[in-house]
């Protein structure tokens, strides 16, 4: 802190504090979001290099009058887009502390290596994954939780098959092949590319009407690729699938994973927590058979970004897919586990457990499992108020807390229902008082609402609905005329 006295943090530390709790205070009756002003946005985006710098005690309040005007709004009660959480207020006030210290959690005996060990222990207990120690890592998000699951089972593939995959590389193995549905979130995709697989040998399995895995589907595609010489290693099922939460049947796919000798993944990045709310914890039945879990602490717990975690039943896989300790690096009082460093692709990483163990210490697993359920049945009801309405049509059964639905006049032509809701979250988010995303489902453009803060009441749905209603009017009035 040589660039300020530690009355000058003081006082900057105090009017940053003030602005963070009068920026959180008025949220709900601020618009959700707005585009930002064209002069603002130029503001930030050219803004000089600056030559000399600026007292510590003037950053607030550019701060203030530069950023915190213009949000993506997911802080507010009415942000029911992507999947975006507001944040934690404990884990708000833990991000400080954490950037204080600033460690690198890779390893070493200090807090932080520590406190990641507990906590990745505690997110295990909440969704009921058999945690054994060394068998989980903070990670920058479920896409990069993800990564790491995915090498773990391509390098237990390759092992089975007598291949040492490190050494060798991936051109001493058949095609190794993966499964999940269309729904699956499109990091998986992402990471059998990066991880040299091939997009082509993750196979997309059928649906049944409910938008769950069909086994019977997934065991003769697994019969087909063996057949043909190829390698089936992995599925990937989902414990809320991105476009309506649908939550595949565990345990029939977990009876298939052992009897073939596969991987069994498990993409609960935002849906995992689900298995909290007493109200549909039985679909996630058999979740804990599962090899590995991603998921997300910032999505449904609310802690801040960037905050996910990797999941693993047997240590040694992780381990094994991961550890490089060149002499640089060795530490001889590390103890059995290693270092952190050792599981994953981060050497130097960020204090990530503070934000998560100030955020559940808060809560408790009573405070987060109502919070949950909170959601749920706001999504519940969300799909009442849609299935009653005569211009809007629900397109998924809500099993979690999105729902997915669109605006659908009786006898208005499919087409042009098509092209309203391709244009119809646009044009609901530019009105400021909610904010809702798209997808297509099944080739229909629909809306997808998704429910992950507990302050929102029922009022905030109908006020959802209200501006769907209103803005799918507008735009089907411009279409036809």
């Amino acid at each position: 802190m040589s660039d300020a006295t530690p009355d000058e943090f003081r006082d900057a530390a105090r009017a940053t504090a003030d602005l963070v709790a009068d920026y959180l205070d008025a949220l709900p009756g601020r618009p959700v979001w707005q585009p930002m002003d064209p002069a603002e946005r130029a503001a930030l985006l050219d803004a000089p290099l600056p030559a000399e710098g600026r007292p510590l005690g003037e950053l607030p309040e550019l701060i203030a009058t530069r950023v915190m005007p213009a949000p993506m709004g997911n802080g507010h009660p009415r942000f029911f887009g992507w999947v975006n959480s507001a944040p934690a207020p404990a884990g708000v006030l833990a991000t400080l502390a954490a950037a204080a210290m600033n460690p690198s959690s890779a390893g070493g005996d200090h807090a932080d290596v520590h406190l990641e060990r507990a906590v990745v222990r505690w997110i295990a207990e909440l969704v009921g994954f058999p945690h054994p120690p060394g068998g989980g890592i903070l990670t920058s998000g479920t896409s990069m939780a993800t990564v790491l699951c995915l090498a773990a089972a391509r390098n237990r593939a390759a092992r089975l098959a007598g291949c040492d995959l490190r050494e060798e590389g991936l051109a001493a193995l058949p095609p190794l092949v993966g499964y999940s549905t269309a729904e699956v979130h499109s990091c998986v995709r992402k990471a059998f590319e990066l991880l040299g697989l091939g997009s082509r040998n993750l196979r997309t399995v059928a649906t049944g009407p409910d938008g769950r895995l069909d086994v019977a589907a997934l065991r003769a595609a697994v019969a087909g690729d063996r057949a043909a010489g190829r390698l089936p290693f992995l599925v990937v099922a989902s414990a809320g699938t991105v476009g309506t939460g649908a939550v595949d049947p565990f345990e029939p796919i977990a009876d298939l994973c052992a009897a073939e000798r596969l991987w069994l993944h498990v993409d609960g990045a935002y849906g995992a927590f689900g298995v909290l709310d007493p109200a549909i914890a039985h679909r996630y039945a058999g979740m804990e058979r599962a090899d590995s879990l991603a998921l997300d602490p910032h999505k449904w717990l609310g802690v801040p970004v960037d905050c996910g975690c990797a999941l693993v039943r047997h240590t040694e896989e992780l381990r094994g897919t991961f550890s490089l300790v060149p002499s640089y690096l060795r530490d001889e009082a590390a103890g059995a586990l290693g270092w952190f460093s050792e599981y994953g692709m981060e050497q130097t990483r960020p204090f990530r457990s503070l934000k998560v163990w100030a955020t559940i210490a808060h809560r408790g697993r009573s405070g987060i499992s109502s919070d949950i359920a909170r959601c749920t049945a706001l999504a519940r009801r969300l799909g009442e108020l849609v299935e009653a309405d005569r211009r809007l049509e629900l397109l998924a059964p809500v099993e979690t807390s999105i729902v997915a639905f669109r605006y659908r006049p009786a006898g208005a032509d499919e087409r042009l229902v098509d092209a309203v809701n391709r244009e119809l979250p646009a044009a609901v988010q530019l009105r400021g008082r909610a904010f809702v995303t798209g997808a297509v489902l099944r080739g229909r453009e629909m809306l997808r609402a998704c429910l992950l803060n507990a302050a929102a009441t029922e009022a905030d749905l109908g006020i959802l609905l209200d501006e769907v209603r209103s803005a799918g009017t507008e735009l089907m009035e411009r279409q036809i005329g």
